[in-house]
């Protein structure tokens, strides 16, 4: 897959990290190629439910800019994307050090784009899947 910016990975680092909700929960990205983004989520007591496991809808919030960093990564200079819908099936709990997300395009396309994103722990256990549907929009002025 190739990007039609060649700055795609500072962008969508950039914007992504510049969100209040991804301060909020203090992510980082690991791995971002052409269609690809991994983001790594450390452990945070606050993000817990009992018991230490990561609560359910943490692992959801990574799973969708997972999916849509991947999405941002062949998007063309002066354009961003937002989730109009996602899915997210839990398959284990989650616990550990960190937990990772890695997201994956499905489809692309000029305004809509379809990708995927696998929640593993520290441990590389499979905890959730999810897809992603992320409308592709020219900022203004760009």
């Amino acid at each position: 897959m190739e990007a039609p910016n060649p700055d795609f990975a500072q962008v969508v680092t950039g914007v992504v990290l510049s969100m209040p909700a991804a301060k909020h929960l203090g992510f980082s990205f690991g791995r971002i190629v052409p269609g690809e983004a991994e983001i790594i989520q450390p452990y945070r007591e606050e993000l817990t439910q009992h018991d230490g496991y990561f609560q359910a809808g943490v692992l959801g919030s990574l799973a969708d800019f997972a999916a849509g960093s991947a999405a941002g990564t062949v998007l063309p200079p002066g354009w961003v994307n937002m989730t109009v819908d996602y899915t997210v099936k839990l398959l284990a709990p989650a616990k550990g050090e960190r937990i990772i997300a890695r997201g994956r395009i499905i489809r692309a396309g000029r305004t809509t784009t379809v990708a995927a994103a696998d929640v593993h722990d520290a441990e590389e256990n499979l905890c959730a899947t999810a897809l992603v549907t992320m409308r592709n929009l020219k900022v203004p002025g760009s």
